[in-house]
């Protein structure tokens, strides 16, 4: 470890950011190991390590929050409410998206983009069940600096909503669409815009959902051509397959 390194982690330390365990753990090389940590895969892959925060203690999120947070900005994703707020306790200069379960050092998720609703990347969410895994999408997509919007309750069960934001639509470069129940939207998006459509299934619907199996399948077996699919309430990894079409595009355009 390098000696700014070490300075920012006994720093840490002081200001209870993390354990005095946690703190021996990095520095006996112990915290990288355990929670196998990837501070250089921005360099690497153009998007850094995120830290799903799904299963983990408050304790191992907020150190692999600091670890990460030395090298570059850094967010976690599948925060539950409660270590959320401490999380904002501990990082007062953290940005918290507690709707989105989404936590983040150095960046502002919650700042409007300024050529909304005309974003690079619009993300589309059929239902208010599906906000959160669309908020999460959105919030994504700032983080990794992304021009991103989000049109909501949109569905096919009211597609008349959906007419307003054509214009828009038409103009995104990269459209999100988020749905539960059967999972219908992307297939309607597929036959009216031209941009890629990143199809995001949600664990929202009756019994026959399947907890999202059912609109996964439905995606997957889509008649319009051009819809990927990503997994269930994945709204994180639609955004980062967001920013890699955007970036090979811009890359050879």
């Amino acid at each position: 470890m390098n000696p700014s390194h070490l300075d920012n982690l006994l720093l840490d330390v002081a200001a209870g950011k993390i354990s005095c365990t946690a703190a021996s753990d990095v520095l006996a090389g112990r915290g990288n190991e355990e929670m196998n940590l990837d501070p250089w895969r921005l360099k690497r892959t153009n998007v850094g390590e995120v830290v799903f925060g799904h299963g983990k203690s408050l304790e191992q999120i907020s150190t692999a929050l600091a670890e990460l947070g030395r090298h570059h900005p850094v967010l976690a994703t599948k925060i539950s409410a409660s270590h959320g707020q401490e999380l904002q306790a501990i990082y007062p200069q953290g940005c918290l998206w507690e709707e989105a379960g989404l936590f983040c050092l150095g960046a502002d998720l919650l700042a409007p983009d300024p050529k909304a609703p005309h974003s690079d990347v619009l993300i589309v969410s059929a239902g208010s069940s599906d906000l959160p895994v669309a908020r999460e999408a959105l919030g994504t997509a700032r983080f990794l600096g992304l021009s991103a919007h989000l049109a909501a309750d949109v569905g096919v069960a009211g597609l008349h909503r959906l007419e307003p934001h054509l214009p828009s639509l038409r103009q995104a470069r990269v459209i999100i669409a988020v749905a539960g129940m059967e999972g219908a939207l992307p297939s309607v998006l597929g036959g009216l815009v031209k941009a890629p459509i990143i199809a995001v299934p949600t664990s929202t619907g009756y019994g026959a959902d399947f907890s999202g199996l059912a609109p996964l399948l439905a995606m997957l077996n889509s008649c319009a051509p051009g819809v990927g699919v990503v997994n269930i309430d994945n709204g994180f990894g639609a955004a980062v397959l967001a920013k890699k079409i955007l970036t090979e595009t811009s890359e050879h355009a």
